[in-house]
């Protein structure tokens, strides 16, 4: 591989191969801590409640990034290889890195399957992969949000817009954009990624034509530390208690069906939604949509020209 390709280290959360590799990983979620057979035994009864099981979820990331590299091979034939690099699940993001370093590559731009910066999750894969590269030398730029790409605002309001129109005969209905809570201590530290959720809300709530609209938290973990919120779960029963009678869930801060959105919108807030007597619906998760890979090859050309060039 020539010195001069430009490579792009696509990194996300993670997620296990197979159901024998869901201890490994929840292991390293816990910084090396091992679950107890409770909460091995929880986790992985999520993961089979998912329809086929763990191995799609892998796939989709894997989709990603060879749309991504089609995406960027159609804008710039040759210039940039994509590696894929994961927090909690191999290939980890050092491992990208070394793949990159192993193939000559002097100069790299990371980019993250997240729309939104926040020094605990984007940040945190930056820091992991600027190290790395720093060890090999390899210069690397970073692409640290994408909020308000037009072609992402683009995708997500033709999906919201689809949606919607599932549930004309149950009106009135609220619409509830959403994304992975976070401790609550990141409001200390002037973290944008709150902002940035509900910057991404307004637009695409704009561009549909949804006037009523809420954000709202999802997926919290369950450390002894307050997550922000309100909960979806919460927010479910105070819209139903407000006399809606459809709820449209928009889980913005995601980009691929994942355990987040198949059990804990698609399991978890239908049950919820069932108990309440209101419909559910959510919108269409953006996978491979051609504007979302437009959305990633445009960010990471942008990054390259603005530190390579």
């Amino acid at each position: 591989m020539a010195n001069g390709k430009i490579g792009v280290l696509v990194m996300s959360y993670g997620t296990p191969e197979s159901m024998d590799g869901i201890e490994e990983y929840y292991t390293h979620i816990r910084r090396g801590h091992a679950p107890t057979p409770e909460q091995l035994a929880e986790l992985s009864s999520r993961y089979e409640a998912i329809v086929g099981g763990v191995f799609p979820l892998r796939e989709n990331t894997n989709r990603q990034v060879a749309g991504l590299q089609a995406a960027l091979d159609a804008a710039a034939p040759g210039r940039y290889s994509c590696y894929q690099g994961l927090k909690h699940a191999r290939p980890y993001i050092e491992d990208g890195v070394t793949a990159m370093e192993a193939d000559g590559i002097k100069h790299a731009v990371g980019i993250v399957l997240a729309p939104h910066y926040s020094t605990m999750s984007v940040g945190s894969y930056m820091k992991r992969a600027q190290e790395k590269a720093e060890e090999f030398g390899i210069q690397f730029a970073t692409v640290d949000s994408y909020h308000t790409h037009p072609k992402l605002i683009e995708a997500l309001v033709t999906r919201v817009k689809t949606a919607y129109e599932a549930l004309q005969d149950v009106q009135p209905v609220k619409v509830l954009f959403s994304a992975h809570s976070l401790p609550v201590k990141i409001r200390e530290m002037d973290d944008p990624y709150e902002q940035q959720l509900l910057e991404t809300s307004k637009l695409v709530a704009d561009g549909a034509g949804v006037t009523d609209w809420q954000f709202t938290w999802q997926s919290a973990g369950r450390t002894r530390e307050p997550w922000l919120g309100p909960d979806i779960l919460e927010t479910m029963k105070e819209t139903a208690a407000a006399g809606y009678k459809g709820v449209l869930a928009a889980p913005i801060g995601f980009v691929s069906e994942h355990l987040e959105v198949l059990y804990d919108v698609d399991i978890e807030a239908q049950a919820e939604a069932r108990e309440l007597g209101i419909k559910l619906q959510r919108i269409e998760m953006l996978g491979t949509d051609p504007l979302y890979m437009d959305t990633l090859a445009d960010s990471v050309q942008d990054a390259a020209r603005a530190v390579f060039a």
